[in-house]
């Protein structure tokens, strides 16, 4: 394990949280989304500090290394990311019963894909290993088909400038998660190809990129969809 990595990724991760809530909107619409985007890097640094202090750190009989808390980190963090852009394309004029349907669905949907992985990682034959990870890339799939269906119809119903904010933060979010995955499986987890150090420092990238540059880029084009919104209501 690369302890530098882990602890690298708690002062980001700890100081993009409080960046986050900083500079964030607090208008009753942006605010939701400044508390959400903000506790992302702050779960994530509680996890990078457990993996850097060894807790939850697995090895298995084969020698492969297994980060608990880095699935941990991802179970809670990626729901709070897809909360906010659904509460993003439904905004003000959704539905609460159809709002609500659609967080659950693309939460379970995506609790799932993470258990799933996780029992990837923790299977030691290969048939079981690699039918865990196509049920997690499965799940994905699911994930995938609500933000670009019916949560990007829906965002589109509020307007071309919500419509473009909405479309930038899924684009950046969704280029950035399918990489997840690539690294899984050619890392120590999946076909050993890279080591587990190379492997550490890869998800640390991603992870600052899906947590915290997704984060900034993402309040940006709210505000920015906001301030269209709000010109175009003041004129007459």
């Amino acid at each position: 394990m690369d302890h530098t990595a882990f602890m690298i990724g708690f002062s980001v991760m700890a100081l993009a949280s409080l960046a986050l809530y900083a500079t964030g909107g607090k208008t009753a619409t942006s605010y939701p989304h400044t508390l959400l985007h903000a506790s992302v890097p702050f779960i994530a640094a509680t996890a990078y500090l457990a993996m850097a202090l060894g807790v939850g750190n697995v090895l298995l009989a084969n020698g492969t290394p297994v980060y608990l808390a880095r699935y941990a980190d991802w179970s809670i963090t990626t729901p709070l990311l897809l909360a906010s852009l659904v509460m993003q394309a439904s905004g003000d004029r959704g539905k609460p019963a159809e709002t609500g349907g659609l967080i659950a669905a693309i939460v379970v949907l995506d609790v799932m894909m993470i258990v799933t992985g996780l029992l990837s990682s923790l299977a030691e034959t290969s048939l079981v290993k690699w039918v865990w990870y196509a049920w997690s890339c499965a799940a994905f799939l699911g994930v995938l088909y609500l933000l670009w269906r019916p949560l990007r119809t829906l965002a589109a119903e509020k307007g071309h400038a919500a419509s473009a904010a909405y479309a930038k933060n899924v684009a950046l979010l969704t280029v950035v998660w399918f990489i997840y995955p690539i690294v899984f499986l050619i890392g120590p987890e999946g076909m050993r190809i890279i080591t587990d150090s190379a492997s550490i420092w890869l998800f640390l990238v991603l992870d600052i990129t899906a947590k915290v540059i997704y984060a900034f880029y993402a309040a940006a084009n709210l505000e920015k969809a906001l301030r269209h919104t709000h010109q175009g209501v003041g004129r007459p």
